[in-house]
């Protein structure tokens, strides 16, 4: 084992410092002190999963350190905030064993279930979270079908074929030779350059990772002379100045991934303008009764070769998007489409419209991710995107939904401790839990069946005598197929779970949480009677009384004989419904 001795490591240092002040190198985690930042290192310190989402969409760095060096993922980490480390992880926190901050993370993780959480983030998945949208325009340039290429660019004696669409956000020059031209199908480059230069410039467009070590492998000094002027000429004619720079390789692993990282964001940024500018600019709003009389010819200014509608709510007005199908090949559910005999998947004159049940708000934010990977969206609209995600087979989108639920609906049980200490809440709930639990049954969404078990148990008196409550009981049971006496109703199970850990938290102190895992369906009263020994209360305060309005000793007696209530309330429930939970 290669062990560096301390002046090497005090060397190393120094020149990743030398490399950071002179802006070669930027920081992982640069320091901020904004107000912003702040409040979401507090949100990542108490907890607070609903502040610290909307935190991250209003767009605080992931990775920064605040004054006393501590990253937001060190805090929950410490703090044992499960759910928020989760939050920030797949928001692209870093936490990488080899650096100093990963391991702080890792060293002062609250527990074992922390830690592990921790290490399955480890290199292998912190990657660029703009990584899925580079490899898929970058397999635009080698997939055969379905076609969606709509010019070919000849050098030498090589063609390659190419999307119009992405030659213009890419390249300034392409950008105003085809506003020029927009039904150019063809394009020839001048025999001095070398088809090799070509390729890579292309690979460096289409977001591919360039290696012009792999490029000059083999070729004599004088070749790798004319690849290397082929593509420096290349680089000036489209525009694109800092190509060269860009694929010209470095040794310093983080300095090349920064590279890699920075040249993705701007990518993405091009074509993100050109997605705004272009696709959502020339959407049409008409009444629906007059969709079907819409001819969009194929040589359009936006190169779009396929029409998405959305209708309103009420039905009266639909939206038309002229889009790409080489970017909705992202849906298995266009691949599928566009790769079968259908009409949609055939050549004509005018361009198909495929309708999608979905309303224009819900389809503009699923085109924003397919083309930017940016998924910025609220509550109000979360779970139509998650329903039309998973029709349209966009696991990622899918899954961001579901997290913007889970945390924007604010299950987490450290927040509810915090605002809502006994389930006392008078304010109208920001989600409707039957319908997210629902979803998350049809879609088949694991995060989304915890979160609202979680979210019920910590507000369990205010839905237990519900009759639709009831209703979503029995859903629950009737989804075990073939269901015997013995079977457990799993939404019960997790209820009961959850309802135990909302107050073993005000237990773990005095022992409470033992005598509940020894007896469970303890006597209320004898329960009770354990804590009148605990002279906790001051004994000038108001009465404290229970859920059924019993006069309880004090706060803890309160919890103890509410905890036996709720679980006799489930036991009632499942009784009356002829259920063995």
């Amino acid at each position: 084992m290669d062990v560096k001795r301390k002046h090497e490591i005090e060397a190393a240092l120094a020149s990743e410092a030398q490399a950071v002040s002179s802006g070669r190198l930027k920081e992982d985690s640069p320091l901020d002190t904004s107000v912003a930042f702040l409040d979401f290192c507090e949100a990542c310190r108490r907890g607070d999963l609903k502040a610290a989402q909307e935190l991250l969409q209003a767009g605080v760095n992931v990775n920064a350190r605040d004054q006393h060096d501590y990253t937001p993922l060190i805090l929950a980490s410490l703090c044992g905030h499960y759910e928020v480390i989760q939050l920030l992880l797949e928001n692209g926190a870093l936490c990488e064993r080899d650096t100093f901050q990963g391991e702080r993370a890792l060293y002062n993780a609250l527990n074992d279930r922390i830690r592990n959480l921790l290490l399955s983030y480890d290199y292998a998945k912190s990657t660029n979270p703009l990584q899925p949208l580079a490899a898929h325009v970058s397999s635009l340039l080698t997939r055969p079908e379905p076609k969606t290429a709509d010019i070919t660019i000849t050098a030498y004696d090589q063609s390659f074929r190419l999307h119009k669409f992405l030659l213009a956000a890419r390249s300034p020059y392409f950008a105003k030779k085809l506003a020029e031209a927009p039904n150019t199908a063809s394009w020839k480059l001048p025999h001095a350059i070398p088809a090799e230069a070509l390729r890579v410039a292309l690979q460096y467009l289409y977001f591919s990772e360039v290696s012009l070590r792999n490029v000059l492998h083999g070729l004599s000094d004088d070749e790798e002379l004319v690849v290397l002027n082929g593509v420096d000429k290349i680089g000036r004619q489209l525009e694109m100045e800092r190509m060269f720079e860009d694929i010209t390789e470095v040794s310093d692993r983080r300095l090349l991934r920064q590279k890699r990282a920075e040249e993705l964001v701007r990518g993405r940024d091009q074509l993100e303008l050109w997605f705004r500018d272009n696709v959502l600019k020339n959407k049409m709003i008409v009444d629906t009764d007059q969709v079907d009389g819409i001819r969009w010819d194929r040589d359009n200014s936006i190169f779009a070769d396929v029409l998405l509608r959305a209708d309103d709510d009420d039905g009266a007005k639909s939206t038309i998007y002229g889009v790409h199908k080489a970017m909705l090949l992202r849906s298995e559910y266009f691949l599928t489409m566009f790769n079968s005999p259908f009409r949609e998947a055939q050549d004509a004159r005018y361009l198909h419209v495929v309708n999608l049940d979905c309303t224009p708000q819900v389809l503009e934010t699923i085109l924003t991710f397919i083309y930017t990977e940016r998924s910025d969206f609220g509550l109000d609209i979360a779970v139509d995107v998650l329903f039309a995600a998973d029709q349209l087979f966009i696991e990622k989108l899918k899954q961001r939904a579901a997290l913007i639920i889970s945390s924007l609906g604010n299950g987490s049980t450290s927040t509810v401790e915090a605002e809502n200490p006994r389930g006392e809440t008078d304010a109208e709930e920001a989600i409707d839990v039957y319908e997210i639990i629902r979803a998350g049954w049809d879609t088949r969404v694991q995060r989304l069946e915890e979160f609202c078990a979680r979210y019920i148990a910590y507000r369990l008196e205010h839905y237990i005598d519900e009759a639709e409550f009831a209703e979503l009981v029995q859903e629950s049971a009737k989804r075990v197929t073939a269901r015997q006496e013995t079977d457990t109703v799993e939404l019960i199970d997790d209820i009961r779970w959850y309802l135990s850990e909302r107050f073993r938290l005000r237990f773990e102190d005095t022992h409470f949480d033992e005598m509940m895992d020894e007896n469970p369906k303890a006597d209320r009263e004898a329960l009770a009677d354990a804590v009148k020994d605990l002279d906790i209360s001051d004994k000038t305060a108001g009465a404290v009384r229970t859920l059924d309005g019993e006069i309880a000793g004090d706060e803890f007696a309160q919890d103890a004989i509410n905890y036996q209530i709720l679980l006799g309330k489930i036991d009632a429930l499942l009784e009356n419904l002829g259920l063995d939970a």
